[in-house]
């Protein structure tokens, strides 16, 4: 012990050495935590209601991911205005590793639209694994004039009748892509929010609103039938389930991409070695054929991300649809 040392009060010498054994302690704690993980059930949180594409992608990995991690993953659907209530829900938990949530494009969607949340998106949620994207598919009434993606911009550009398309509601994914489209090739497409995909969808096909810009996955069975015409694809590349259709970027619209993601986020705080191990095992879930080929059916790029690309991932997307939202002067609170 220095002379300077002995001469400070006892509590200032005893404090920083009983701060770093503090720190000892809980770092040992998380890490055997971790290490055990997972000895019991683990709640993966869709943030949207049953029946829809989320759900349907939680309900065919959860039974394999369950065998990966060796316990039960039970899902537990809180769907409702647009993914924030089950979100504001995750937030609020135990960030153990044993609350997990599966989450959509809205998660990157809603900053730029609401002002007001329960939630911070980046703050509250630790990034786990990029399940999957689906490229937004620019659909139109197989009566339709338009044929191509040149077709709906010299029509959206006339001075003539509006051009409308159809979404599942203000502030939807179809919405913002669609108002993306607007700003990029200069086009004045009017909006019609619908109360749902399945309603917008519906009055495409019958002709009502002549234009979607819908998720490839709801689109395809519709596509297949012929009661929708596809003009492009919303991706950065061509889709693997119709090679025959051009991007929406190659027809003439440079930097245009758009799509419905899935990813998997737990609380933020949960230990690091936990969302390591859980994007190993989506990952793993994601390379089952099996799994494979029923997501790739409905157009679906399978990823399955490490935490930090998911990380990198959202950012970008928040700050993309944010400059969209505000070019629009789109907000919803």
């Amino acid at each position: 012990m220095t002379p300077s040392q002995s001469t400070q009060p006892l509590s200032r010498r005893v404090a920083p050495m009983m701060a770093a054994l503090m720190a000892g302690i809980a770092m040992t704690a998380a890490a055997g935590s971790a290490a055990a993980y997972p000895d019991k059930p683990v709640m993966l949180v869709v943030t949207y209601p049953p029946g829809g594409t989320v759900d349907v992608v939680a309900r065919l990995i959860a039974p394999k991911l369950s065998t990966v991690l060796g316990q039960p993953v039970v899902i537990d659907n809180r769907g409702g205005a647009g993914g924030m209530i089950g979100g504001a829900y995750v937030a609020r938990a135990k960030p153990d590793g044993y609350t997990l949530m599966l989450d959509a494009s809205n998660h990157a969607q809603n900053p730029a639209l609401h002002s007001k949340m329960q939630f911070d998106t980046l703050r509250d949620f630790a990034p786990v694994s990029l399940l999957l994207r689906v490229p937004n598919a620019l659909v139109v009434t197989p009566s339709s004039s338009i044929k191509s993606v040149a077709d709906l911009i010299k029509l959206g550009k006339g001075a003539g009748k509006p051009v409308y398309f159809a979404s599942a509601g203000n502030g939807s994914a179809q919405h913002l892509a669609g108002e993306l489209f607007n700003q990029l090739a200069g086009t004045q497409l009017q909006h019609v929010a619908y109360k749902g995909g399945g309603p917008a969808m519906v009055d495409v096909m019958a002709g009502q609103v002549p234009v979607m810009f819908a998720s490839m996955g709801s689109a395809w069975p519709h596509i297949k039938s012929g009661k929708l015409r596809p003009v492009a694809v919303g991706g950065a590349t061509r889709s693997k389930a119709a090679p025959q259709l051009p991007t929406i970027a190659e027809s003439g619209v440079p930097g245009y991409e758009s799509y419905e993601w899935n990813a998997v986020f737990a609380p933020a705080g949960t230990p690091q070695p936990i969302l390591d191990q859980v994007s190993k095992a989506l990952a793993q879930v994601l390379k089952d054929p099996k799994v494979a080929e029923q997501l790739a059916g409905f157009g679906a790029e399978v990823i399955g991300s490490t935490p930090e690309e998911l990380d990198s991932f959202r950012k970008g997307e928040i700050a993309k649809w944010k400059k969209v939202a505000a070019q629009s002067k789109l907000q919803l609170d």
